[in-house]
């Protein structure tokens, strides 16, 4: 298992019903741990909709886990 923080913004946070957690996860990387987290919180973005960002570094989602990585993931932003 690796442990990784996550952090929520937007839509992602209210269904997540956080805007940070610290989680275990036997996904491998970052596309898997996204499906992981789609089936626990709900989310109901698609992956293609999304931007994620790794330590800081915008990153690609085959992108391996590493322990103690901190995640982001970016909703699209709305507004005018």
């Amino acid at each position: 298992m690796t442990h990784v923080t996550l952090q929520y913004y937007a839509q992602l946070r209210e269904q997540a019903g956080a805007s940070s957690e610290q989680v275990s996860t036997g996904a491998g990387n970052l596309r898997e741990l996204y499906d992981e987290l789609r089936t626990r919180h709900g989310f109901s973005l698609p992956i293609d909709a999304l931007k994620v960002a790794v330590n800081a570094q915008f990153s690609d989602w085959s992108r391996v886990l590493v322990e103690g990585d901190t995640v982001v993931f970016i909703p699209p932003v709305a507004g005018g």
